[in-house]
């Protein structure tokens, strides 16, 4: 059991100092951002700025043109960014004082130089089209999959057999197989299935998320003049509904999705609403 134990201690050990560096290196890279500058970790913020001056001096690329110089002083100037802000200085010498919380110092470092480099309304509006786009194309799918299985109904190749006998005045061409059948013909049919297919309708941009986000504000309001017609109407006036206001309150009151309550027919509205 000893060694066992002891190489789960290795191993633990090992991972955790894999963790450990890339949570100090991603401020700068394999250096440290003190020693770039040449400066002690309790250097003053005009110490600091003094040692940044006096190297860009002699590595900036402008002053020195070798390659090596130009690298070195991207470092330096990126050591500087870090230190010549004091908060993100303290999480640097936090993440010193603490490798071992890694997801924490990482965390703190991305906020730090991408939080806040963010358009929230950048962000908005790019989450709104992702997710259009994926309803767009799940509706697109969903749509052409119940079309296909409609097109194999048997339902289907009747209508499409009678409707051949109506544009062809009742003479069907027996050379022509059901495959050859006049393509005109079957998508007229299909034009006709295509208000029929409930649950997976034809994709609409007004039904987007990211279309109904941008037309909340006209939605609140046109539903709130409802609503102030309602009560200035039903409550103040105390007027009879009108046969919408009180299909409608008949529908809600039985659970009945709008949908299906227009495929309902007349008379039987008429017989349930009164």
């Amino acid at each position: 059991m000893a060694p066992e134990i002891s190489w789960r201690g290795l191993t633990a050990t090992l991972v955790v100092l894999l963790l450990i560096q890339p949570s100090i290196s991603i401020y700068c890279d394999d250096d440290d951002c003190y020693d770039l500058l040449g400066v002690s970790q309790y250097a003053n913020s005009s110490e600091i700025k003094k040692a940044y001056y006096k190297l860009s001096l002699k590595h900036h690329p402008d002053k020195n043109p070798d390659p090596e110089s130009k690298k070195l002083f991207v470092k330096i100037a990126n050591a500087y960014e870090i230190l010549k802000d004091e908060s993100t200085r303290a999480q640097y010498d936090y993440a010193i004082a603490h490798p071992e919380e890694v997801f924490y110092n990482t965390a703190r470092y991305y906020q730090a130089y991408y939080g806040h480099k963010t358009d929230p309304r950048a962000v908005l509006v790019g989450l709104l089209l992702v997710l259009s786009a994926f309803q767009y194309m799940n509706q697109l799918t969903r749509y052409k999959q119940a079309l296909d299985m409609v097109k194999r109904t048997p339902a289907y190749k009747n209508k499409l057999k009678a409707l051949e006998l109506e544009r062809t005045g009742g003479a069907t061409n027996r050379k022509k197989s059901n495959k050859q059948m006049n393509k005109k013909m079957e998508e007229d049919l299909s034009n006709e299935l295509e208000l029929q297919i409930k649950g997976a309708e034809k994709p609409s941009v007004w039904g987007l998320v990211g279309v109904r986000f941008i037309l909340l504000p006209y939605a609140a309001g046109k539903m709130l003049l409802w609503c102030v017609r309602w009560l200035w109407r039903y409550k103040v006036k105390r007027a009879p509904y009108s046969w919408e206001d009180a299909s409608y309150l008949t529908r809600r009151s039985l659970g009945v999705p709008h949908d299906s309550w227009n495929y309902i027919g007349s008379f039987p509205l008429f017989e349930v609403v009164l």
